[in-house]
């Protein structure tokens, strides 16, 4: 029992301060200057050029939108976008198209704070990138092909609180700043009962049992065991709890940067259980088109993962 309750207080001392003293400033940075270049119209400058030239890949003016949400804000924050889309009557193939893509793609709450650990973010966002616009295509011209085109004349005005003086600059920080705060401290929850799982695990010698019986493969492929434990992680409890319990591996000497790197592809996306419930949470008709969109997104991941590695 004594053992026990002494995980839980190191593990819960290390998600509060991840969340607390990593997490949070940064959001709360990154998040102002995206809402404040949303709010000076920079953002809908950005799209209205970019839409055009993304929609042969089954990308419209929203699913764009969506595309600098996750890499710049987080990774719910698309859900209110691709709802968006569903209302305005977008078509059932540049929905999953827009879902895949969201699903390759590189969450921001998690690769800036990442970023911090050692991660290199240029190539991260440009992978993110290709490999999102690769799911995009190939879950439009191909897992989504028989999906309905069918579309209503739609309505891809960006709505958003301006910024055009002093106290409605202060205004959008204030409300960034609390965006970041909720984000923060919502992932504390996990983010501890993730570390009290991986130090228990550790603690029963149940990592070094499952280690050892893959080290053979691992070991064929040149791959750091650490990789075992984080990808378990992922697609079980999520990004932000596969942050922490790479931060701590890395403060321990488990792992390193080099694989924090080369694994990117691979580990950092919404594409588990909770990130794939989340975002299906936007619509009836989103929901529908998961499985073509899972199936862009693997394409994705994919086109990511090589990429990291090739780096």
């Amino acid at each position: 029992m004594d053992q026990l309750t002494r995980i839980i207080l190191e593990a819960g001392r290390s998600g509060v301060e991840l969340s607390l003293f990593v997490l949070l400033p940064i959001m709360v940075v990154m998040l102002s200057l995206m809402r404040l270049l949303e709010a000076r119209g920079v953002l809908d400058w950005v799209v209205a050029r970019l839409a055009p030239l993304l929609r042969p890949l089954g990308l419209t003016g929203l699913g764009v939108f969506a595309a600098l949400q996750i890499n710049l804000v987080s990774f719910a924050a698309p859900v209110a976008t691709l709802t968006m889309m569903e209302g305005r009557g977008a078509s059932d193939r540049h929905l999953a198209a827009t879902l895949a893509m969201v699903m390759a793609m590189a969450q921001a709450n998690v690769t800036f704070p990442m970023a911090a650990m050692g991660l290199a973010f240029g190539p991260a966002l440009v992978l993110s990138v290709i490999g999102g616009l690769a799911a995009a295509a190939v879950t439009y011209h191909g897992f989504g092909r028989s999906l309905s085109a069918a579309e209503a004349p739609l309505d891809e005005t960006l709505h958003h609180r301006v910024a055009d003086d002093a106290k409605g600059v202060l205004d959008v920080i204030n409300r960034a700043g609390a965006e970041a705060f909720k984000i923060s401290v919502g992932a504390i929850p996990m983010l501890v009962l993730a570390l009290v799982a991986v130090m228990a695990l550790r603690a029963s010698g149940g990592i070094d049992a499952l280690t050892a019986l893959l080290a053979p493969l691992l070991r064929a492929f040149e791959l750091d065991p650490a990789l075992i434990l984080l990808t378990l992680t992922k697609y079980i409890a999520g990004g932000t709890a596969m942050m922490g319990v790479m931060d701590e591996m890395l403060k321990a000497g488990a792992t390193s940067v080099a694989t924090l790197n080369t694994s990117a592809g691979f580990l950092i996306h919404p594409f588990d259980v909770a990130g794939v419930a989340v975002l299906i949470s936007a619509g009836r008709r989103v929901a529908a088109v998961w499985k073509p969109a899972a199936l862009g997104a693997v394409v994705g991941i994919a086109v990511r993962t090589v990429g990291h590695a090739l780096l």
